[in-house]
């Protein structure tokens, strides 16, 4: 009997054991294990701290972030209560320094008594208050009270610290402005994933973001346009009496609110000016500055350059600054003046990519710099222009950091590489000492189609979810101390609004971040995946929006030689079958189920495709025509 009653609380415990599961977290932490019992959040639980002013804030942001969904009070202390420990969530700063959580690691320790959680700076307090939201229930995101008479949580040990210190996401303002508001949500929004540097890229062809009060016409004519719907790149060119009423720019005190609110989330902001190239906004607010004046305009998405393939592109309409003029070094020079008086972050980007050449070539002023300095080629007249200005952001007390096009020609003594082609740009860098930042457009841009472009709004290229999280910014052999991180990159042509550019953002931003935080040895696409499709129902209930592409078919067509059509489906997501049909009637899992490799009928016209994962629908009704689908299988 007594064997019995062992084997009977042995079986009971394995299945409770295996009812309880690890929160979908993201990034996934250095360490995460499981406790008996659960917390209970009640009405009568409060918040306590022992720490910094820093620390209360963190405590009270909390709380402000627990009170909507719950509608529990949760009074926030600061200095524990002797007494009383139960029914506690408890913020500590570390006394002695935990060497292994640095300045943003953590341990969150929920028992069934409290919520512990510790750290040696606020940042890592902070991070802490990350983690713990995500294990709440999906309703706390929500906008709706909850009435509960508590929320449980599982019992967990969590410890955890960052594998890279910059984890950055660069949003553009340039192509569509965004408000002062929506640029505050884009950083809330990026913190609950433990993104730390919002790489701000205030100006463009399309728009000078940021008022510089020595230079007034920059935001009096640079910040707008004519406004365009459709194709952008393809747009009609912009005509004499059509208003220029779409745009906007943020005033000095706009930009300090910003930097203070990002601030106290542990975000830090870096400033991008991009120059020589896109300068269209600022060469049409002072046309001197170009050497080719004639012809000059804020572009409103019209096609302006000519791409030859090969990374070779030429101007359409002048666009640079120009490298030969004295007066473009002084324009400079009150710009990064009143840039670097405003951003506290040690960094200024200076832009330097995409560089169109071919008005710098007609140039007798270019020419003659040329001769006196002598230059032997474009590369290197570029090089010239960007060793002035690091010149000048380092006379400001701030270290330049440019697109891995500053390599060209000689790079700058102690510029900082942003690279962007890939990662070879970066990886040089690294070999001749230079900081390195990893944003290649291989795994991190984010403004890349995520799915079939039968689905897509139309841009050049595209990025999978898979892919984004295959990014390690670590080169093999490369020096750790010289590669800073890395960081996602959200270009702006095609995204009109912020629904459209959550729909961008996400889930493509959670797999970088991933990439960024977590251990590489800790990765796991499957993993990841399970625990995105948690995050789906987190980000419903917020009401923020994101691309369920990674559910959708991929498809890949191809022709035999004797020129027949061949189309192979397949599915980022395992578990899941794909219906389809040529008689352009909307499949559904009666359909025929994808098996092998498809020939169209010979008089079909489209192909439609859905998702299932067992009797439910995942993916999106795909429709395309066969005619798209011979065109895409002829360029390969």
């Amino acid at each position: 009997m007594k064997k019995i009653t062992i084997a009977f609380v042995l079986l009971a415990c394995s299945m409770i054991g295996a009812a309880q599961t690890l929160p979908a977290i993201i990034p996934q932490p250095v360490s995460l294990g499981l406790r008996t019992g659960n917390f209970e959040l009640n009405a009568q639980t409060r918040i306590e701290v022992s720490g910094s002013p820093e620390a209360l804030r963190v405590a009270e942001m909390l709380a402000t972030q627990l009170r909507p969904a719950t509608g529990y009070a949760l009074p926030v202390g600061n200095g524990f209560t002797k007494t009383v420990k139960s029914n506690l969530i408890a913020f500590e700063l570390n006394k002695s320094a935990d060497i292994t959580l640095g300045n943003e690691g953590y341990s969150l320790d929920i028992q069934p008594s409290s919520i512990s959680i510790k750290a040696n700076k606020p940042a890592g307090l902070f991070y802490a208050v990350q983690t713990l939201l995500q294990i709440f229930p999906k309703e706390i995101g929500g906008k709706t009270l909850i009435k509960k008479t508590y929320w449980s949580l599982p019992g967990l040990s969590v410890t955890d610290q960052p594998r890279f210190a910059w984890r950055g996401l660069m949003f553009d303002v340039s192509r569509h402005f965004f408000t002062k508001q929506e640029v505050k949500d884009f950083i809330d929004n990026m913190v609950k994933y433990k993104y730390n540097l919002l790489h701000w890229h205030l100006t463009d062809d399309q728009g000078w973001r940021i008022e510089i009060k020595s230079l007034p016409k920059l935001t009096s004519v640079g910040a707008w346009r004519v406004d365009k719907t459709g194709n952008f790149g393809s747009f009609s060119a912009p005509t004499e009496d059509e208003p220029k009423t779409y745009g906007g720019f943020y005033t000095q005190e706009d930009i300090k609110e910003v930097i203070k609110y990002a601030a106290d989330r542990f975000v830090d902001i870096l400033p991008e000016v991009d120059v020589p190239g896109h300068s269209s906004a600022a060469i049409a607010s002072y046309p001197e500055l170009t050497c080719d004046p004639a012809n000059v305009r804020v572009s409103s998405g019209e096609k302006f350059m000519q791409w030859h393939g090969g990374g070779k592109f030429d101007a359409l309409v002048e666009n640079m600054l120009c490298p030969a003029k004295e007066t473009t070094y002084e324009f400079l020079d009150k710009v990064f003046t009143e840039v670097a008086a405003l951003f506290p972050f040690p960094y200024i980007h200076m832009g330097g990519d995409e560089c169109a050449k071919n008005f710098w070539e007609k140039s007798s002023a270019v020419k003659e710099l040329m001769e006196r300095e002598k230059l032997k080629d474009m590369h290197e007249v570029q090089s010239y222009f960007v060793k002035r200005v690091e010149k000048i952001i380092l006379a400001k007390g701030k270290k330049m950091i440019g697109w891995d096009e500053i390599l060209e020609g000689g790079l700058a003594p102690s510029a900082a590489v942003m690279s962007w082609r890939g990662m070879k740009g970066g990886t040089e860098a690294v070999k001749m000492g230079h900081e390195v930042i990893m944003s290649p457009n291989t795994n991190a841009y984010l403004d890349f189609m995520q799915g079939d472009a039968s689905m897509e709004p139309p841009v050049y290229n595209s990025l999978r979810l898979k892919t984004s999280y295959e990014f390690d910014p670590m080169p093999e052999g490369a020096d750790p101390k010289l590669v800073k991180g890395g960081q996602a990159n959200l270009w702006t042509e095609q995204i009109y609004n912020t629904r459209h550019m959550q729909y961008m953002l996400w889930p493509r931003a959670f797999a970088v971040a991933e990439s960024l935080w977590s251990p590489k040895e800790k990765k796991n696409w499957k993993s990841f995946v399970e625990r995105t499709e948690q995050h789906f129902a987190r980000f419903d209930e917020a009401e923020i929006k994101y691309s369920p592409a990674m559910y959708d078919a991929i498809v890949k067509p191809t022709l035999t030689e004797a020129g027949q059509l061949k189309i192979d489906l397949s599915t980022e997501v395992d578990g899941l079958n794909i219906y389809y049909s040529f008689d352009n009637s909307f499949p559904d899992r009666y359909y025929p189920k994808y098996t092998q490799t498809l020939t169209p009928p010979k008089d079909a016209s489209t192909m439609k495709l859905i998702t299932y994962r067992g009797k439910n629908v995942v993916g999106r009704m795909m429709v395309i025509p066969i005619a798209d689908l011979q065109k895409r299988a002829a360029k390969k």
